[in-house]
């Protein structure tokens, strides 16, 4: 059985270095699309990623397992792309080109058949433009529950919100994505 989250941040602040590594190796990917998603440049998601795992590293001393360590996590996330939103003076906007681009590559990365490809890349690319058609907090909300499979109470805990509004914001992305979805096909 594998050790909770929670128990391996504690090992690492205790000085076990292979504990880290396990949380890394858990969490990496979904937090770096996560990141992706929201930031659409990957110059400046790989130093905003760098930096959330830096901050926890020079956190560890100071961690307490008050919530989930993978809420702990995004909480340092939203809070860095939140900062580096304002410094630059940018909203959590995605493009339909973007969406599409990145619909492309994850249809040509799939593997799919000749036949199924053409199909798989518009289904693909109608989800891509759909997600970037929610207003950020939505998208936000359902890329935090999709992602990193984050409960309601721990998008509001994150994001720094009430839970009934992570609520809403998920729901409603969710109704909206079925309805875009509904039209298209």
């Amino acid at each position: 059985m594998e050790a909770p989250d929670e128990e391996l941040m504690l090992a690492y602040q205790r000085g076990d270095a292979g504990a880290f590594d396990v949380l890394y190796g858990r969490h990496k990917g979904p937090l770096y699309r996560f990141m992706l998603r929201a930031v659409k440049n990957s110059g400046m998601t790989d130093e905003l990623y760098q930096d959330v795992w830096m901050r926890v590293i020079e956190s560890r001393a100071r961690y307490e397992p008050t919530a989930k360590f993978k809420t702990w996590l995004y909480t340092i996330a939203h809070n860095r792309m939140m900062d580096h939103f304002r410094r630059h003076s940018l909203r959590v906007v995605e493009s339909t080109e973007e969406a599409s681009e990145m619909a492309e590559a994850v249809a040509d990365a799939s593997g799919a058949q000749p036949e199924n490809l053409v199909e798989a890349r518009a289904d693909l690319r109608r989800l891509a433009e759909a997600i970037a058609a929610l207003p950020p907090v939505q998208r936000e909300a359902f890329l935090l529950h999709q992602e990193s499979g984050m409960t309601v109470p721990e998008i509001a805990e994150a994001t720094g919100t009430p839970v009934e509004a992570a609520k809403s914001r998920l729901r409603y992305a969710l109704q909206k994505l079925r309805e875009a979805l509904s039209d298209g096909g």
